[in-house]
């Protein structure tokens, strides 16, 4: 009888794991939770990509909707978002601000050479410590930062035309009133 019951014990554990990675997998990463929804916005001062001797806080935009978008050129999602963000920033809509994250600004410079640029200004994160502050899991991320400095949302993953248009857009507008 104890021979039989030390068996079904990692049996049991087994089973259990499995079930516990089978739900798992049916859950979109993207829409993971953020504890700083609706909280304020970590501040910081940055050098800007394009003027190194320039800076940028999100301070400078207060009474303003925006946008943080993080990306690096080593990401290969951020390829995928860019044609999505270049068409968003020919509208005006809000300024959009990047986040180089962990990247070489040379490199930075290339890829917004090579790909278009559709920032308003660039802040340079070399050593990723904003994007900590942010909760970055990984790039790209988006935020839609409100006129009082608080995040409203945070878009995991690379922007689609499908969440611009049902999720980010309808948020700026209310967000805007």
């Amino acid at each position: 009888m104890k021979r039989t019951l030390w068996y079904l014990i990692p049996l049991a554990f087994f089973i259990g794991l499995v079930a516990f990675f089978a739900v798992g997998l049916q859950r979109d990463p993207r829409l993971v939770p953020s504890p700083l929804i609706n909280h304020s916005a970590a501040n910081f001062t940055l050098p800007q990509l394009h003027a190194p001797a320039k800076t940028f806080s999100p301070a400078d935009l207060k009474g303003q909707v925006w946008l943080l978008n993080v990306w690096a050129s080593w990401c290969v999602s951020c390829r995928e978002e860019h044609p999505i963000l270049l068409k968003f920033s020919r509208n005006h809509v809000v300024p959009l601000i990047g986040l180089d994250y962990k990247d070489q600004p040379s490199d930075a410079l290339k890829w917004v050479g090579n790909y278009g640029d559709p920032y308003t200004l660039t802040a340079v994160d070399l050593d990723g410590r904003v994007g900590i502050d942010y909760g970055v899991y990984g790039v790209p991320e988006t935020y839609v930062i409100d006129k009082m400095g608080v995040i409203r949302y945070k878009q995991i993953g690379p922007v689609t035309q499908e969440a611009l248009d049902n999720t980010i857009l309808p948020l700026i507008a209310e967000l805007k009133k």
